[in-house]
């Protein structure tokens, strides 16, 4: 399909055509750009959020930088690295997420029903996870060897990709209501050896030095995109703030029990594991008590 476009528009009388439509498109883009920045100028918490989930989804990249020039990590240290990730994943989804939910739900009229509904879009959140699992097709890099992964390499982005979105989701949720408490510092945090082990992993199935480093910081980018779902709920359903925030908990808990902690958990690599897990969380923890 690809190269039957491509044929057409080699054709001298289709050019026109295709440079209106590449002209159409940049005014859309423009006007898209003017429309969202005028939106997040009269939204400031909006655009708070939208700028720590941007920052949170850089760090990312920032982890990447070593493969350019260093070996990848040990086997040994990747089990307390991914364990660290889901101890501040973990903690990140108590202190800025559960935690203002509920303060909410309870100091709102009805906190009975409220704290059903919230209880219910928390069970939401995590099944959204679960399906998006099963329907999107991609590849976890744990679970294959460089011979077969290799051709898989787009399946094993998807999945770094899905797995993502509910960290930027969850820090733009929490940024935009006011209840960051140092979680957009330890998401960053987290995503600098998350950086390294993904752009590690893709070195290993092939990649080039560079490639590797380009593509996790391009899966890394894929935060600001939940985040800026996460701004967009949180602006549009103010009074559902509680439901935004434990979703967004839901969907983060989901990461850490499906994927972190299995991955991390592997055969000799247990106690390293939960060591780095209890580490994450204290991590969190300080910086959920300092800001």
């Amino acid at each position: 399909m690809t190269q039957l476009v491509i044929r057409h528009y080699a054709r001298p009388a289709a050019r026109p055509r295709l440079w209106a439509g590449l002209v159409i498109a940049a005014i859309a883009v423009v006007f898209g750009v003017a429309q969202s920045a005028q939106w997040l100028a009269a939204h400031p918490m909006a655009a708070q959020g939208l700028q720590a989930s941007l920052l949170a989804g850089l760090a990312t990249g920032l982890g990447a930088i070593p493969v350019l020039f260093l070996r990848r990590p040990q086997p040994g240290l990747m089990a307390p690295m991914l364990g660290l990730a889901g101890g501040i994943m973990l903690a990140a989804s108590f202190f800025s997420l559960l935690v203002p939910a509920v303060q909410t739900v309870a100091a709102s009229a009805a906190p009975t029903a409220l704290g059903l509904l919230t209880a219910i879009a928390f069970i939401a959140g995590a099944q959204l996870m679960q399906q998006m699992d099963r329907r999107f097709p991609h590849a976890h890099v744990e679970r294959l060897d460089a011979a077969e992964a290799a051709p898989r390499l787009g399946l094993v982005v998807a999945a770094i990709a899905l797995h993502n979105l509910p960290e930027g989701l969850a820090v733009g949720v929490a940024a935009a209501a006011g209840a960051d408490h140092g979680m957009t510092l330890g998401i960053a945090l987290q995503n600098i050896p998350e950086g390294w082990i993904v752009a590690s992993a893709l070195l290993a199935l092939g990649a080039s030095p560079l490639r590797a480093a380009a593509i996790a910081l391009a899966t890394g980018l894929v935060e600001p995109v939940g985040g800026l779902l996460g701004v967009i709920a949180t602006s549009v359903a103010g009074a559902a703030l509680p439901l935004a925030l434990a979703a967004a908990a839901g969907a983060m808990l989901w990461v850490v029990g499906h994927e972190l902690i299995p991955a991390s958990h592997k055969p000799g690599r247990e106690a390293a594991a939960t060591a780095g897990l209890a580490s994450g969380f204290a991590v969190m923890t300080l910086l959920a008590a300092v800001f």
